[in-house]
């Protein structure tokens, strides 16, 4: 008997903990929304947060009702910036790295500037070709 109070009272913990998570998880995306919402002024973002402390469940649900599709909206569209910024990233690095064409002609116009010889335009050369074979 002993046994298996101690194995609900383990299985009881277990799910306080799970609640409490996810309570925790959507405070936080409520207070990232609020901060996140371009269009509610500042007093408005207060009161939420005021409320959020005070009466948090209640507060929570009405935010979820009466937001969530905003809510949604916001996510999905700072989804969307992110992955523009890093496809940008993507491509300006990318196409950073000069081709052997590109290396030939800067040491062309170093050797036609005398500012590099025969020798080392050769060199610049055949270094450009090995690194892109």
């Amino acid at each position: 008997m002993d046994f298996w109070s101690n194995f609900w009272d383990i299985i009881w913990w277990f799910l306080w903990i799970f609640v409490f998570i996810a309570y925790l998880m959507i405070l936080f995306s409520i207070v990232g929304d609020l901060f996140r919402d371009q269009k509610l002024n500042g007093w408005w973002k207060a009161v939420w947060i005021i409320f959020l402390i005070f009466v948090p469940f209640l507060t929570a649900l009405v935010y979820l009702i009466a937001r969530g599709r905003g809510m949604a909206e916001r996510s999905q569209r700072e989804a969307q910036q992110v992955q523009a910024a890093t496809d940008d990233y993507i491509r300006q690095t990318a196409g950073s790295a000069p081709s052997a064409a590109d290396e030939i002609a800067k040491a062309k116009g170093l050797l036609d500037s005398g500012a590099i010889s025969q020798a080392e335009y050769e060199h610049l050369k055949a270094h450009a070709l090995k690194h892109t074979a």
